[in-house]
């Protein structure tokens, strides 16, 4: 059994699919960024930088993973499946994992960030991150002109940790028009059963309703 800490961000989607596609059994425990839960003292003992996604293992001395594409490869590791094993291809996979992590979250989390919530806004600033993001998108969208998918025929947790992110270009205010390819990856992971299943953890809760524990429990 895993448990999951989340929330429904794109970070947090990415463990979900990936524990979706992997057919894992899992606990969902989805935290409250409006209670500042995930900076409470029992939260920051699993993650010492009060983030999410983190797990615990129970099937293995509760061992605790924190940092999404940690807990990814992790766990693509523990049920042997979206990471190939082949050298090369193992490494093409997380050379595309990392450009999600060092690039595409940290520049369109910041187009988020001042194209929605900044109180002011600073138009020099928004037109920044969303240039290097859609420069980042047009990175993937000549990949994907290569191959079906970012590190070759197969679907890895490369494509769901990118996925997860680009999926809402239009909330951070950037185009993916003449982007065919990536388009087209787009439509098609998102058509999966396994993405879809990922993208309801944690499940919308109406904030008035006074019934939510907080908790899900999910057999895949």
């Amino acid at each position: 059994m895993i448990t999951l800490y989340t929330a429904s961000t794109p970070n947090g989607y990415k463990a979900a699919i990936t524990l979706e596609e992997l057919g894992a059994e899992y606990e969902a425990k989805p935290l409250s960024f409006d209670k500042k839960e995930q900076k409470e003292d029992w939260y920051l003992a699993i993650n010492p930088n009060g983030r999410i996604p983190a797990i615990i293992d129970h099937d293995n001395d509760d061992f605790i993973v924190f940092e999404s594409g940690a807990v990814m490869m992790y766990l693509a590791e523990k049920f042997g499946g979206l990471l190939p094993t082949e050298t090369q291809a193992r490494s093409r996979a997380i050379q595309w994992l990392m450009f999600q992590m060092g690039g595409v979250g940290p520049m369109q989390g910041q187009a988020h960030v001042f194209h929605r919530y900044f109180p002011e806004k600073i138009p020099a600033v928004i037109d920044r991150y969303q240039t290097e993001t859609r420069r980042l998108y047009e990175v993937l969208n000549t990949q994907l002109g290569r191959s079906e998918y970012l590190a070759g025929k197969n679907y890895s947790i490369a494509d769901i940790a990118n996925f997860c992110w680009v999926r809402s270009y239009e909330w951070a205010g950037v185009s993916i028009d003449g982007l065919d390819h990536l388009e087209r990856w787009l439509n098609s992971i998102n058509e999966r059963e396994a993405v879809q299943r990922g993208l309801l953890v944690p499940p919308k809760v109406d904030p008035e309703d006074k019934k939510n524990t907080g908790q899900t429990m999910i057999k895949s």
